[in-house]
């Protein structure tokens, strides 16, 4: 770091090349907090959530930082000086506040996710205690009273702590915890997408998109709003997060967002009317559920007319309780239904193996891991699995 004095105002730089382009902070992918929810309700433990205050100013820099006086607030004395440490607009700020927090979780026997380096694990005989972290926001869950409060003094010891209370909302997230289950779902974000496309007065539909209709480019339509529309879809795809029922529909429509048209937006819009009449809908993890891991892929060869590309999906379940899904567009055109299901089938075992080491660092080992598969033609109706067609890893 340094400064340089330029026009008789002092000024602060980064050098290029250190710290520079990117920035680090550390965020959980959401499939890991869904992981945790339902690993904790199968264990029958509650999931409680803290927040640190002014939390980029607990980290620790090496360099030598100088930034000038606020406009409107220069010291008459010295209005030329500069300030010294201060972290909050730097690219390394949230980088160094993980190392910070990371540091003191390990200099108390915690142990690091191996895959994802964001939750901490601490086991005493048979008792644990999990802590993910997400930038500020700390969620936790225990299996004994007193390595939780050891882990809570340990925590208003060495950071300044505002809150602390059980687990219920997350990142728009709403959390329903129970001896029996925990319910997850996105209604007040659901409520508020519609009051701010001036849809909450609209009339509910049952499905979210017609199963007759074809979206395309349409050069010759009327073009719409491109802000608005891609906000539309920015919104939609954030719900995406526990409602896995407007994934595909949502996908789709994402892929006309650099020049969208009158039909693009209308199906968006009914996307709005399905959720109206489906506002508390969500996911449901019962604890009763059996451990083991299943995962199943779909396909649907050449489905796009306009590219011959293949969609795929996915969906990953511990026990009952779904954790991770996906729809995606394939970047290449597969030349054979035997390639085709080579890709998605991939892609399947990779987020498997990923979500088995997760579990294998909460110290849950996974034996039975099952994987069924279908495939569909885009000129042929789909055909269920039959058992010689499952396959298990």
């Amino acid at each position: 770091m340094g400064h340089h004095k330029e026009q008789g105002k002092v000024c602060c730089y980064q050098e290029e090349g250190i710290d520079y382009y990117e920035t680090f902070a550390p965020v959980a992918r959401l499939e890991v907090v869904r992981l945790l929810l339902a690993f904790a309700c199968m264990k029958g433990f509650k999931l409680f959530h803290m927040d640190v205050k002014s939390v980029f100013l607990n980290g620790i820099v090496n360099e030598e930082i100088f930034v000038s006086q606020p406009p409107g607030f220069e010291d008459h004395l010295h209005p030329n000086h500069v300030f010294k440490k201060a972290l909050y607009g730097l690219k390394q700020a949230p980088r160094q506040w993980y190392e910070r927090l990371s540091s003191f979780l390990l200099s108390h026997q915690y142990e690091r996710g191996k895959v994802d380096k964001t939750p901490f694990i601490k086991k005493y005989d048979s008792a644990v205690i999990l802590v993910q972290i997400y930038v500020d926001d700390i969620i936790f869950g225990f299996s004994n009273d007193q390595l939780c409060e050891d882990f809570v003094k340990a925590m208003h010891g060495e950071f300044e702590m505002s809150m602390m209370g059980e687990f219920s909302f997350f990142l728009g997230l709403q959390i329903k915890q129970t001896k029996e289950d925990i319910f997850l779902c996105q209604s007040k974000y659901c409520n508020d997408i519609l009051k701010k496309f001036v849809m909450e007065s609209c009339k509910a539909t049952t499905t979210p998109m017609s199963t007759n209709y074809y979206l395309s480019p349409e050069e010759a339509g009327t073009t719409v709003d491109q802000t608005k529309y891609r906000g539309l879809i920015g919104s939609l795809l954030y719900l995406t997060a526990s409602r896995p029922d407007i994934m595909f529909v949502v996908c789709l429509c994402a892929r006309f967002q650099s020049c969208p048209k009158e039909s693009h937006l209308k199906v968006a819009k009914r996307i709005l009317k399905y959720l109206k009449g489906t506002t508390f809908v969500g996911l449901w993890y019962p604890s009763y559920s059996p451990i083991h891991l299943v995962g199943y892929s779909n396909s649907d060869f050449a489905g796009c007319k306009l590219d011959r590309k293949s969609t795929s999906g996915t969906c990953h379940l511990l026990g009952s309780s779904l954790i991770s899904w996906h729809n995606k567009k394939q970047a290449c055109v597969a030349l054979s239904i035997a390639e085709l299901e080579n890709i998605v089938v991939g892609s399947c075992c990779a987020q498997i193996l990923w979500i088995k080491q997760q579990l294998e660092d909460f110290g849950l080992k996974v034996s039975k891991v099952i994987q069924d598969s279908k495939q569909e033609h885009s000129k042929k109706h789909p055909k269920d699995l039959s058992p010689s067609n499952r396959g298990r890893l």
